[in-house]
């Protein structure tokens, strides 16, 4: 019996969109899906179930964070079968031109947490994206011209840190941004043999100080919605 979301067998879709808002879980059930039911509340961390294009489609809220993430993550795979998970989240940008509501996918995550010292010891475990949703995902973008951003991101462990200009190292070695989910995600899909991507927003830039409000990031990122939607 899972611990943290208490639904039914078959009330999870194979494809999960993975927001770590919940209210932005409820906002994309309400916003997208057709006949959106929902299947927990426990915690305050919603999810529904509904359809998209005729497909079923979940949407769960993660919380903020690996370790948050990770447990409905492992729940959603060992509990309900869960095949593919598309996290979608808001992100700081480390580049200059990488710009607010800009969308960056994530085809690898660095990480600062020590979520895989423990298995890879002396070793560096590199998480990446599945490359089918990676190239779903791309086309669909290059179809609809929509214009994204593609490489490696961070995966933090805090939001906020002691020396704000240590992203700089980082953004000299190419990462685009900067989240707290998505190594956490792209190992736990690898663990199990499943397939994950992150389409991620740009909420703000550590480059010009520039941001979003929290209702923008709560109820307006429609495009990586959209996207990540037309990957089930």
């Amino acid at each position: 019996m899972s611990i943290h979301i208490q639904a039914k067998k078959g009330d999870i879709a194979e494809h999960v969109l993975l927001p770590g808002d919940p209210l932005r879980a409820k906002w994309i059930a309400q916003t997208f899906l057709k006949d959106a039911k929902c299947y927990n509340k426990v915690r305050g961390m919603y999810g529904y179930t509904g359809t998209y294009n005729g497909k079923p489609v979940s949407v769960q809220g993660t919380g903020m964070g690996i370790p948050s993430a990770l447990i409905y993550c492992h729940e959603l795979i060992n509990d309900y079968g869960v095949k593919n998970l598309i996290r979608v989240g808001s992100t700081g940008s480390y580049q200059k031109d990488i710009k607010l509501r800009d969308i960056v996918i994530a085809m690898a995550a660095s990480s600062t947490s020590g979520i895989n010292n423990s298995r890879f010891i002396n070793a560096d475990f590199s998480p990446t994206a599945n490359f089918e949703l990676f190239f779903k995902a791309a086309t669909y973008a290059k179809k609809n011209n929509i214009n994204i951003k593609a490489g490696n991101v961070l995966s933090s462990d805090e939001f906020y840190e002691d020396d704000f200009n240590s992203y700089k190292k980082w953004a000299d070695f190419g990462v685009l941004c900067v989240e707290m989910e998505t190594a956490g995600l792209y190992t736990i899909a690898a663990k199990h043999n499943v397939n994950a991507l992150a389409i991620l927003t740009v909420s703000d830039s550590l480059v010009t100080g520039e941001t979003t409000t929290a209702k923008d990031r709560e109820t307006s990122f429609n495009t990586m919605i959209e996207i990540a939607l037309n990957c089930v």
